[in-house]
């Protein structure tokens, strides 16, 4: 008697998981407000000065992930933006700027699927574009591009049906070379923390 119990019990919650999903879609899409804060970690450069490091500014930029849920539990989200611009400063002094477009494309697990307050952990991979790199006056240029580990840990906290509110964290790994002359004089590492807020809307 219990095991048949036991069997219906475990029916009915596949059932109520199932059922969840068809109404609250296989979509999600948010709207965030990311706050990007860099590593500002370099090796020295070389030929300036030991103690001489390149750092990356900090920034908050506007973001957009798009979900899609293969069950309850299991999902990818693909998080974008456009390109962001980025000064560069050698001992604190400005020598330049540049520009990323840093997509990201994740796995995630989500822990209540049916619940109003909804966590999630994921891990996947960056592509980062760099452009538009102005340093020391055309003098200087960075590797062109980064691939890396993305780490992110959040959660959403459901209004209604179709709509929620996120808190979202992330650990990106970006590092470039930098050139002087075609030269290699440091790797900076710009791995930032984003941490961000938002609107999701599940259809």
């Amino acid at each position: 008697m219990k095991s048949k119990l036991l069997a219906v019990a475990v029916s009915m919650l596949g059932l109520i998981a199932i059922d969840a999903q068809a109404q609250d879609g296989a979509w999600l899409v948010r709207a965030r407000a990311a706050h990007l804060n860099t590593a500002d970690k370099s090796t020295p450069v070389a030929g300036v000065g030991a103690s001489d490091r390149i750092s990356v500014s900090d920034k908050t930029i506007p973001e957009v992930d798009v979900s899609y849920f293969f069950t309850p539990n299991l999902a990818a989200e693909l998080v974008l933006t456009y390109p962001q611009k980025h000064d560069v400063m050698l001992d604190g002094a400005r020598i330049g700027s540049f520009k990323h477009l840093p997509p990201s494309l994740l796995g995630q697990y989500h822990f209540n699927p049916i619940g109003q307050f909804k966590p999630y952990l994921g891990a996947g991979i960056n592509y980062t574009r760099i452009s538009q790199v102005k340093l020391l006056d055309g003098a200087g240029g960075l590797e062109n591009h980064s691939v890396g580990l993305a780490l992110q840990t959040g959660v959403d906290f459901r209004i209604d049906k179709k709509w929620s509110v996120n808190l979202d964290i992330k650990r990106i790994n970006i590092r470039s070379d930098v050139m002087i002359a075609g030269a290699k004089v440091s790797t900076v590492k710009i791995d930032p923390v984003l941490v961000s807020v938002g609107a999701g809307y599940r259809f």
